[in-house]
């Protein structure tokens, strides 16, 4: 049974909402929900993309904000999180044995939910680790969207004091066998529930006590710390982006929005990597801390500027939302 989507004071489920269970190439179920706009005319689909330890609930005002721009809008936990499904006993961890696996959860969404009920054109709207999963995905032609729009793209970590001794530790506990237990020092405790005061996330108070409530309504669904595996895997992901070639061979338009003030993600390796871009640039929001979309307006509608330039859609009739006439349960 799909996980229900869960509202709480402050972050209503934006009207309308169809939740699915959606299933993975390797058997996995995950949650995804669709929403169709709020306007009169269709742009197009955009799919919001997570980063690691995120939930669909996180994203309520960003559904609502793409609804009111024209937009259908597909939004799904990725494996290990959220509603969907687990591969380790603990349902805080965040795990997985390599990156590879989370593009089967994107293959999954787009036959399932995008290329046959979704409105062209697809545009992708990834935040971290899943604008990473992303930029890979254009990089090696899998990616189903036209355009994407990175949000402080997990490409180097700058929380970990010395990455290069971690990514070696990493590896070797997970040849020893070590690979399903948290990373050293890490818990079940979500970094989103965590005291604001010194938080990396943002600097707005009420958008974290908003998802702080909501990491607390949704309990495992917003999971700790990752597995040894996970970070391992993280590490192997990321070195591919140092290779100064590897962003020539993206095709896809790519807006890159860096985080001036990021504590999670290299901003200096982000820019390096997008300044090579043959099709995208980025921009940088000075004082933005690493989650860009739930940080204070003044930032936000930086961001939603960019956006709007960068996105465009073709004006289509309107079509019932997914759900209507099919077995899609109403959230």
């Amino acid at each position: 049974m799909t996980v229900p989507l869960l509202a709480t004071p402050g972050n209503p489920i934006p009207p309308g909402a169809a939740l699915l269970a959606v299933t993975t190439a390797d058997g996995l179920t995950l949650r995804a929900a669709t929403w169709a706009p709020t306007t009169r005319t269709v742009r197009g689909t955009v799919c919001l993309v997570q980063g690691r330890a995120e939930f669909i609930e996180k994203y309520f005002e960003t559904v609502a904000d793409l609804r009111g721009r024209g937009f259908h809008v597909v939004a799904f936990d990725w494996r290990g999180q959220g509603g969907s499904d687990r591969t380790v006993g603990n349902p805080h961890k965040g795990h997985v044995g390599d990156f590879a696996e989370y593009r089967l959860d994107l293959a999954a969404i787009d036959a399932q939910v995008l290329a046959p009920t979704m409105p062209r054109p697809f545009f992708g709207l990834a935040h971290s680790m899943g604008g990473a999963i992303c930029l890979n995905g254009a990089k090696e032609g899998w990616l189903p969207f036209e355009r994407l729009v990175v949000l402080a793209p997990m490409l180097a970590i700058c929380m970990i004091r010395r990455p290069r001794a971690a990514m070696r530790l990493a590896a070797l506990l997970r040849r020893l066998g070590f690979g399903r237990r948290f990373v050293p020092t890490g818990s079940p405790v979500s970094i989103a529930t965590k005291p604001f005061p010194g938080n990396r996330l943002t600097a707005d108070p009420a958008r974290y006590a908003r998802n702080a409530a909501a990491a607390l309504a949704v309990g495992a669904g917003a999971i700790g710390d990752p597995t040894v595996s996970w970070l391992a895997a993280a590490f192997r992901a990321m070195r591919r982006f140092e290779d100064p070639r590897y962003p020539l061979g993206i095709r896809v338009p790519v807006l890159v929005v860096a985080a001036g003030a990021d504590r999670v993600c290299s901003t200096p390796a982000i820019e390096r990597f997008a300044a090579r871009l043959k099709a995208g640039h980025v921009i940088t929001l000075r004082g933005a801390r690493h989650e860009i979309l739930m940080e204070r307006d003044v930032i936000r509608e930086q961001f939603w500027a960019a956006f709007d330039a960068f996105v465009p859609g073709t004006a289509t009739p309107a079509r019932a939302p997914l759900g209507e006439g099919k077995a899609a349960a109403p959230a």
